[in-house]
């Protein structure tokens, strides 16, 4: 306003300050408690969080190793004897990995495969041990049919060619060192191998001469026939090439290369069907079949004794027979055609190279003539 004097402005008081720096005090103390709550709620969600990290990797760790228990590897066997028996036919794990040792050199390379070397031998052994349908091991490997078949075939050849071996015709004198009592009493140490054959049953042939020749009118089935040899310890020492079930015992055992085997002085113990005594003795060997009644209406006394004792031990090929059979069921399955075609370039068949690995596998496990020591 016009004259008149700006009166200054009053100076502040002394506690002006005080109050101000008492406000500013109070309002931090104020919000003290509302920070260590929220502290406290992060460190109580964070306590959570961890425990619930803990418990989903231990769920995660016992998942796994239910999951590695149901896959079908190495630890799907591990330390249980009772289901390599079972899913394989070998008595136990050691034995199956030392098969696998044996022959991973020559199983096809995995880079590119879905499965393992153990699991393509275990896809192998499952299919002769329990005859599972190709679709199904299919299925339980995770893999095509086609790829199933294809691994199969190969995993045979490969089988067969290392294990092959394992059918062996052993020396006169391996066989007397270790000849079973029951031999020794009836016959002394002269028997060198107990003879049979068995037939396994295939689907019948389109063509006329394979058809007539594959059929078997013991069976009255279409079949292919097979000559087995065992030693008097019960060890596979010989198994002919499939033939058509139309031949006879005779036919095969002097066409099959199971002559040249004997030595002059074996001991040979057959059926009466192997009317084989002229071709044995040709090569210096003996043969003992049960007696024939010749016209009469029964045996005599002597005969009766003697053919007891035969068929007392030369049951044995049987058991063996039946045996392998027992343990790889593929055998007393319906064969298809396409296994009984000679492989390509060779003059062997499919389920010729199956009965050989089946037999050698045989061998791998205890024998069930001579019983082991206590």
């Amino acid at each position: 306003m016009e004259g008149q004097e700006t009166q200054p402005l009053p100076p502040a008081p002394d506690n002006a300050g005080k109050e101000e720096d008492m406000e500013t005090e109070t309002s931090e103390d104020d919000g003290a408690p509302m920070g260590n709550a929220d502290e406290q709620q992060k460190c109580t969600m964070c306590g959570l969080r961890l425990r619930e990290i803990i418990r989903l990797q231990e769920e995660n760790r016992k998942l796994k190793g239910e999951l590695s228990k149901k896959a079908l590897d190495e630890n799907f066997l591990r330390d249980n004897d009772s289901k390599v028996k079972y899913y394989t036919g070998l008595p136990s794990f050691s034995l199956l990995m030392g098969v696998l040792m044996q022959v991973i050199p020559s199983l096809p390379k995995t880079k590119e495969r879905k499965l393992s070397h153990f699991q393509m031998l275990l896809l192998t052994l499952m299919r002769l041990r329990l005859d599972l349908p190709v679709e199904h091991v299919a299925h339980l490997f995770d893999i095509s049919r086609q790829t199933t078949s294809n691994l199969f075939i190969e995993t045979i050849n490969v089988l067969h060619a290392h294990l092959s071996p394992l059918v062996y015709w052993p020396k006169r004198h391996c066989i007397q060192a270790s000849m079973p009592h029951q031999f020794v009493e009836i016959f002394g140490n002269r028997v060198t191998v107990i003879i049979d054959c068995f037939e396994l049953f295939i689907e019948r042939a389109q063509n006329l001469r394979a058809k007539a020749e594959t059929y078997s009118n013991y069976k009255s089935r279409h079949t292919m026939k097979y000559l087995i040899g065992i030693t008097p310890q019960g060890t596979i020492s010989f198994i002919s090439k499939g033939w058509g079930g139309r031949a006879s015992d005779k036919q095969i055992t002097e066409n099959c290369g199971f002559l040249q085997k004997l030595s002059p002085g074996d001991l040979v113990l057959a059926d009466r069907g192997f009317d084989i005594k002229e071709s044995v003795a040709l090569v210096g060997a003996m043969l003992k079949i049960p007696a024939f009644t010749r016209g009469h209406s029964q045996l005599n006394a002597k005969d009766v004794e003697e053919t007891r004792k035969l068929a007392h031990v030369r049951i044995h090929v049987e058991r063996v027979i039946g045996c392998m059979r027992s343990k790889f069921n593929i055998l007393n399955d319906t064969i298809r055609l396409g296994f009984v075609v000679p492989c390509e370039g060779e003059d062997k068949t499919l389920l010729d190279k199956i009965v050989v690995v089946c037999c050698a596998l045989t061998n791998m496990c205890p024998s069930i003539v001579v019983k082991p020591s206590c």
